[in-house]
């Protein structure tokens, strides 16, 4: 039983699990409700962080079940959690799939982006810059996803050269010998220094519009706030904050600090480049006939996307139903693959609602509420933003800002604070939800989803390293953020 339990995850990480899941009965009824529900939380975190050694779905998830067992919550309040964010769900089941059809489309225009751009320090500006217009304007998971799925592409284009007998760049030396050892992982450390631009760009981006994070436009609601107003009470913060990080790109690369600044090989690029001449010209009437399709189907996409013709998820049912309809793809065989990346996560998801409701159902963050709104008006735009940022880091930023943004709410309506305020305590919410969460992948769900997603184990993206290569992120994003809101919210 010991053997198959946990299946080859490491000895004693089984052992720790074991030892979490009898301890917290102990603790429950020695130590009480509120104690066992932080070490909860410490020990789900715990099993994020060992996400390459073992998916945490299966960790996490007997936690979820001890948490429900125990009383810290019920399945009708987590399924209140997971009903009030059906609409990420659905993205992640619809749309994460329907990015799965467009891969050749993706490929097909980043392999001649990778080819022409030779400037590491421009192809990371470019990643983040584009990632934060995408995300203000889509959606964080749905840029994510993209961003996974060109690397899985660009890391498979690399393993089918590498098991190829092929010489792409005629030097009369087999591929697969010029692409293994210290190549490969001068590769994997370039690919990963791109992604981890790439999500914090949509960080970056979707702090700034009401469509960026789900809890943004749940605060615009409570305000009353449309699209640009949303845009413009945010801008004096979050746009300084968008030019430093951006400026904090520039540095990493240049300096190669922190796991940043790895250029592509010149083999790699030489041999990618030829096999994507090679590619082009072997390309088949009914491979550029799918091409046109996939166009057609990113035009329709961006366009459903930025008007918010119906939910994000329901496009991508869309976008799935009209590639496969006219690319010819009708067995269900076919369709099976485009689901397998998405589900495990959503699962995760679903567990992970469950710690959440677990937090709501034992008030663990009342205290910090109560105490900062007693604090001086004057303090708490910047004391909200600080535990609004911390809070986030270790649990939910959609959570945390629900949470917050209605106890604010409630003390404007009692007449404790007045609209002004009121304004200045949401903008804080927001921008505090929304920054610092970038320190570790719980804050933020584009983060969790490419931690445990099927590319991180290809180029070798752990828990500690996202948080080491988010950190130099975090420290300008935070504290330029808080700097900003102690001086505009005044």
């Amino acid at each position: 039983m010991f053997k198959n339990f946990l299946g080859n995850s490491p000895k004693w990480f089984k052992l720790t699990m074991i030892s979490f899941l009898i301890f917290n009965i102990f603790s429950f009824f020695v130590l009480g409700k509120t104690v066992t529900s932080w070490l909860f939380i410490a020990e789900f975190i715990f099993t994020l962080a060992m996400a390459l050694k073992c998916y945490p779905l299966q960790s996490g998830g007997l936690l979820a079940i001890e948490v429900i067992a125990l009383g810290l919550t019920s399945p009708e309040n987590a399924y209140h959690e997971v009903d009030q964010n059906l609409e990420v769900i659905l993205l992640l089941v619809f749309m994460v799939a329907g990015i799965y059809f467009m891969k050749p489309l993706l490929m097909f225009i980043f392999s001649k982006v990778f080819t022409k751009i030779k400037s590491k320090v421009v192809l990371s500006l470019l990643f983040v810059f584009l990632s934060a217009v995408l995300s203000a304007f889509l959606d964080a998971l749905t840029v994510t996803a993209v961003l996974i799925s060109v690397a899985v592409g660009f890391y498979g284009v690399y393993h089918k050269i590498h098991s190829s007998e092929a010489d792409y760049d005629s030097s009369g030396v087999k591929d697969r010998e010029e692409l293994s050892g210290e190549t490969l992982e001068q590769f994997r450390s370039f690919l990963r220094s791109l992604i981890m631009h790439g999500v914090v760009g949509t960080a970056l981006g979707g702090v700034c519009t009401l469509v960026g994070e789900p809890q943004n436009l749940l605060i615009g609601e409570r305000l009353g706030w449309d699209f640009i107003e949303f845009f413009i009470q945010m801008a004096p913060i979050t746009i300084p904050v968008l030019i430093a990080g951006l400026l904090t790109t520039i540095i990493l690369e240049l300096t190669g600090s922190f796991g940043f600044g790895e250029k592509l090989p010149p083999v790699v690029a030489g041999i990618i480049e030829n096999y994507t001449i090679e590619e082009d010209r072997n390309r088949t009437d009914k491979q550029k006939y799918a091409l046109i399709v996939q166009g057609v189907a990113a035009v329709l996409l961006i366009m459903g996307l930025a008007l918010h013709i119906a939910p994000v998820g329901f496009i991508g049912l869309a976008l799935i139903i009209f590639q496969t309809a006219f690319m010819g793809i009708i067995d269900e065989h076919q369709l099976g693959h485009a689901f397998e990346e998405a589900l495990p996560f959503t699962g995760l998801l679903v567990v992970f609602f469950v710690i959440v409701a677990m937090i709501h159902d034992q008030h663990l963050f009342s205290p910090i509420i109560n105490w900062a709104l007693k604090q001086d008006p004057a303090a708490q735009p910047g004391l909200f933003y600080l535990a609004n940022g911390f809070l986030s880091a270790i649990s939910d930023n959609v959570f945390v800002a629900t949470v917050y943004i209605g106890e604010v709410q409630e003390a404007f309506k009692s007449g404790a604070i007045d609209r002004e305020h009121f304004e200045k305590l949401a903008i804080a919410i927001n921008t505090g939800t929304n920054l610092p969460s970038v320190a570790t992948p719980n804050g933020q769900a584009a983060f969790l989803f490419l931690l445990t997603s099927a590319l991180a184990p290809l180029i070798n993206l752990s828990y500690g390293k996202m948080v080491k290569m988010a950190l130099p992120y975090t420290i300008v994003l935070g504290v330029l953020g808080y700097i900003m809101v102690k001086i505009v919210l005044v």
